[in-house]
């Protein structure tokens, strides 16, 4: 299926609303992404037209964007891009979406403290599987057998 991804880089414009629906959790917020050119004339950073996007995000996503963003944090907003077109009070109105896949704090403009969030429990975990050694050439054949056990963490 063929689907315009974007990485838009801006600021977060409204605070994130937060549903819990049938589908499980959806949130959306407003991103205002603004060109910054340098003028010459003045020597200064200028800032040019800003574009805004509704950012929806769903499931996990959705529930840590909600807790985790407030209204001017720079983020970083990889999705879907969807353009929409309506007619309202007689005027055609078009309007930028991002079905986001990855929502991110812009680490270029500010620190962040990443805190994972609990996993539903599963039916049985997975075994640990040994870090490969990137070191070895790939055309020898038995320097996977020479890998050293894995430790067992505690």
């Amino acid at each position: 299926m063929n689907e315009t991804m974007v990485c838009a880089v801006g600021n977060v414009a409204t605070q994130p609303v937060f549903r819990e629906l049938a589908a499980g959790p959806s949130a959306r917020f407003r991103l205002a992404v603004t060109a910054r050119y340098w003028d010459r004339e003045k020597s200064t950073w200028t800032d040019g037209h800003t574009n805004f996007f509704t950012v929806w995000a769903n499931r996990q996503l959705a529930t840590n964007a909600a807790t985790s963003l407030s209204v001017g944090d720079p983020v970083v907003v990889q999705g879907r891009l969807k353009v929409r077109t309506e007619t309202r009070e007689g005027q055609q109105r078009a309007s930028a979406d991002i079905d986001a896949v990855a929502i991110g704090h812009d680490l270029a403009r500010g620190t962040a403290a990443f805190r994972r969030t609990g996993r539903p429990e599963t039916a049985a975990p997975a075994p640990p599987r040994p870090e490969p050694d990137w070191e070895t050439p790939a055309e020898s054949p038995d320097a996977a057998r020479q890998q050293p056990e894995p430790v067992a963490a505690t």
